[in-house]
């Protein structure tokens, strides 16, 4: 029925855009309860007067977002000098020393150098690797070779690959695959989360690369 017709075309324009307002604006929201508790404990640790300018704080909107943007801004901007670098190797230092939460924090700092750092290989390559058995492929991200005893064991022809399900790609499998078996692709990472986010509806424009047999 052309109603019908008409109102999935409707929701298909209207939803990534209602999707991604919902998304921002629960990330604005999330910013402005944090910054409202920092806030609170402001008032706590200082004199009662200091109210009368900490409270109209709390009432402006996405002030949070600004604050946190303008920090990270400033951090970033103090640590690319040598200055910088000295005092944040001092931080590092510091809360490696610290027993149990030294633990989380190497690992979230080891992941996050890893995949944001511009010198890392993590996510720069898309690729097509035959999971979860041979003859079907899927979509999967090189995230690096593998070195120390897997390396040892393996050998250096080798690639570690992160397998995404879908439509939620933050969820997969990590897999160690011989560099033989994997096809890289000419298609960017986000032209390949877009195909695996769509479940392939939304296919990149580039060209196809021959499957071997």
């Amino acid at each position: 029925m052309p109603i019908k017709k008409y109102l999935l075309t409707g929701l298909l324009v209207w939803l990534p855009l209602a999707i991604t307002i919902w998304v921002l604006l629960w990330l604005v929201g999330l910013l402005d309860a944090i910054f409202g508790g920092l806030l609170t404990g402001i008032g706590a640790l200082t004199p009662s007067s200091t109210a009368i300018f900490i409270e109209p704080l709390r009432h402006i909107p996405g002030l949070g977002v600004v604050l946190v943007f303008s920090a990270l801004l400033v951090t970033g901007a103090l640590v690319s000098n040598v200055a910088g670098r000295w005092w944040l190797a001092q931080w590092d230092r510091l809360f490696t020393h610290i027993p149990i939460f030294r633990s989380i924090y190497n690992s979230v700092k080891k992941v996050s150098d890893t995949l944001f750092s511009s010198n890392g290989n993590a996510f720069r390559k898309a690729m097509l690797v035959q999971y979860p058995r041979a003859g079907v492929w899927t979509i999967a991200f090189q995230t690096g070779t593998p070195s120390g005893e897997v390396a040892g064991h393996l050998g250096s022809d080798f690639v570690s690959v992160y397998v995404p399900t879908t439509p939620n790609p933050t969820s997969g499998f990590f897999l160690l695959l011989p560099r033989s078996e994997v096809i890289e692709l000419q298609m960017s990472v986000d032209e390949a989360l877009t195909y695996v986010i769509s479940m392939g509806s939304v296919a990149p424009v580039a060209p196809v690369a021959t499957v071997p047999k």
